[in-house]
């Protein structure tokens, strides 16, 4: 059964969580583009964060494609992954707006968009998934 839809999503939703990362930046300050890898040199914690939580998404993701005998662990481990990407969102925007150096030219990359995209597709993975479980249902009903 892994030529379900949801494959496709999850499988799409880890791609850009672990491979896209390495593509788009997350910000871009008078000195350079900053990546997320560049991240866990930092020396804040919130910063050495973000990597390490694109890191999980992907894996999470990635996971849940093998889970396909167990609609329900699959669904729960995509709704965790939506979890991880709002949290990633969440403390990316944060950092660019409190970034140091504000007050010169800065810009926010497109990197910064990944869980927004992340989420959508592992939302659509989410609802394939629920009509799975509920065709299931159904026809375990009829018997």
């Amino acid at each position: 059964m892994i030529q379900r839809i949801q494959t496709i999503y999850l499988l799409l939703a880890s791609a850009i969580s672990g491979g896209l990362i390495f593509v788009f930046d997350l910000w871009e300050n008078l000195k350079k583009e900053v990546f997320a890898f560049d991240l866990l040199n930092s020396d804040s914690f919130s910063l050495k964060v973000i990597p390490i939580l694109f890191l999980i998404s992907a894996i999470l993701t990635f996971v849940a494609i093998f889970l396909y005998k167990n609609r329900k662990l699959q669904f729960v481990i995509g709704r965790l992954a939506i979890l991880i990407n709002l949290i990633l969102l969440g403390l990316s925007i944060y950092l660019s707006l409190n970034l140091s150096g504000e007050t010169a030219v800065s810009e926010k990359g497109i990197g910064m968009f990944i869980p927004i995209l992340a989420i959508l597709l592992i939302v659509l993975a989410n609802k394939a998934i629920k009509k799975d479980e509920d065709l299931v249902k159904s026809v375990d009903r009829l018997r």
